[in-house]
């Protein structure tokens, strides 16, 4: 399954326009379109449009799409020159925009390359502890999406105290073997997860943007988001995940800034009823207890 097929995204017979429709599996818990797949779908239709990979791709998110609706996404190529062209996808909701899209799409060689970032010693996925998912997510994207804990507590153990602002999730697609951009951004929209470390409490955060940085595209199954929170001020946060295929190649970088949101007492009761039932199952298999 590739990143078109996940996300249902549909030619039209306009080249350059495409729908989706905003699934149960593309929303978020709250039933309405995931940030991630909004770029997701943005990266997929220029790519196929201009036929050449992604080399970074921001969306800047106007408004909300509910599960339930079709998405338009318009693709428009300004400029294209030899080796890179510069383009944007436009989502719509009825005739009004929701999400934009800007990219840079394209390769050209050069003889050196080299990589600087430093990946986190963590456990390989098959012995880190599954991330708890609450029944009341079921069928979302949280559930379709595989999370294993790679470090930092478990959000159900958060005390008020501050965390170290750095996380890190093994992560992925059952099925899709080969991270595209499109894929990739699905999973860099993990970002607002490491919030509630940072702080300390149960929080998260609702995406204002998502970038993505691709570095370079090799097969694995799982990918390490590496979350690093930089900074909690205002009511905002800022913090950005390095994305690790399981050689150690770094796949991309995503960054984001978020609206902060505390859990509401609904969710968090959720939440801490899915741990207890995932820390009796991890038990019984000899998995070790839970670390989300």
């Amino acid at each position: 399954m590739d990143a078109r097929t996940f996300l249902g995204l549909e030619a039209t017979e306009d080249p350059l326009r495409f729908q989706m429709e905003v699934t149960r599996g593309v929303s978020t818990p709250g039933l309405f379109l995931f940030g991630g797949c909004g770029l997701a779908a943005g990266i997929v239709a220029i790519e196929a449009v201009t036929g050449r990979p992604t080399v970074w791709a921001t969306a800047q998110y106007l408004s909300y799409a509910p599960t339930g609706s079709v998405v338009d996404v318009e693709v428009v190529v300004p400029v294209s020159g030899r080796s890179t062209s510069q383009t944007r996808a436009v989502a719509r909701l009825d005739g009004e925009e929701i999400l934009t899209v800007n990219a840079a799409v394209g390769s050209r060689h050069f003889d050196r390359a080299g990589t600087w970032a430093e990946r986190p010693s963590v456990p390989p996925p098959e012995e880190c502890p599954p991330r708890p998912v609450p029944e009341m997510f079921a069928g979302t994207i949280m559930g379709r999406v595989e999370v294993r804990i790679a470090s930092g507590p478990s959000m159900t153990q958060f005390d008020g105290t501050p965390g170290t602002g750095r996380t890190a999730l093994w992560a992925r697609v059952p099925g899709h073997l080969e991270p595209s951009a499109g894929t990739l951004a699905i999973l860099g929209d993990y970002v607002p997860g490491g919030i509630g470390e940072a702080l300390g409490i149960q929080a998260s955060g609702s995406s204002l943007d998502n970038t993505l940085r691709v570095a370079r595209l090799v097969p694995a199954e799982w990918v390490l988001c590496d979350i690093r929170v930089h900074a909690i001020e205002h009511g905002f946060g800022h913090g950005l995940a390095h994305l690790w295929a399981e050689d150690g190649t770094l796949l991309a970088t995503a960054s984001q800034s978020v609206i902060v949101r505390a859990w509401s007492d609904a969710r968090r009761r959720a939440a801490e009823a899915a741990g207890e039932n995932q820390a009796d199952q991890a038990d019984q298999a000899s998995v070790p207890p839970s670390s989300s």
